[in-house]
């Protein structure tokens, strides 16, 4: 992974083509809400993602694939918000696609939409993460991987607390309503492991693809060391 990434244009085509997909699926998600309230709170974190971004993209703008993921668990939330997580009707587009149930193939007594999203958020943010520590701050895939997995549990506990203080304000239904526990006391614990989860595994191809760099055969040239005259020092380029 280069130390420095080459200068991009953070608002060339593919960005605003794919913001623009995004865009239109958010318009969309807003025909006819069932529950517009809990919708738009679920969505005060989007537009401060959606600010965020485009203040990103204007002073060091992501690579397209780290745009991509951004977008691409915004899409998942933008989804999920339209049925207020616990009613997301998966099970009825599995079975209209291909006659098959999730809930009744495993059992599953509550919607799991919410699983699918917080693992998705571990999934897609700390390889921009990573990627930028290493990219950006020269660090090494090691130390970056492990602090995208830290920024991902402590951003994942701070929504978790966001979601409770809340819920405070809110009448017992609609915190129910808006918190998605659907009666599971340890909801947040299993979403913030899950969150973690996907975290550790997504940084783990990222500094396996880091490491297996093209041009070699393996993490680390196997080959016995060259010996060096004496009083000669190791190029800086060589130096790990």
């Amino acid at each position: 992974m280069p130390t420095a990434s080459e200068p991009v244009d953070g608002f060339a085509a593919p960005y605003r083509l794919a913001f623009a997909a995004f865009a239109a699926l958010l318009v969309a998600t807003w025909w006819r809400p069932q529950w517009p309230a809990e919708q738009a709170l679920h969505h005060s974190l989007t537009l401060l993602a959606l600010v965020a971004l485009v203040v990103v993209q204007r002073r060091r703008p992501l690579p397209f694939g780290s745009f991509l993921l951004v977008l691409a668990f915004l899409a998942l939330h933008t989804v999920a918000a339209r049925w207020i997580y616990s009613f997301v009707p998966y099970d009825d587009w599995f079975d209209a696609l291909f006659g098959w149930r999730p809930a009744d193939a495993f059992g599953w007594r509550r919607n799991h939409f919410d699983r699918l999203v917080h693992l998705a958020y571990g999934l897609c943010v700390a390889p921009v993460v990573c990627r930028h520590l290493c990219e950006v701050r020269g660090w090494r895939p090691g130390r970056a991987a492990t602090r995208a997995i830290e920024v991902v549990l402590s951003t994942s506990a701070a929504y978790e607390l966001f979601e409770w203080a809340i819920a405070l304000t809110l009448a017992p239904g609609a915190a129910e309503a808006y918190n998605g526990q659907q009666g599971d006391v340890w909801d947040a614990h299993r979403d913030m492991a899950l969150a973690t989860g996907g975290a550790a595994l997504a940084v783990a191809v990222v500094v396996a693809r880091c490491r297996w760099r093209p041009g070699q055969s393996g993490p680390a040239q196997s080959g016995p060391a060259q010996s060096r005259p004496a009083g000669e020092s190791v190029p800086a380029s060589r130096r790990v």
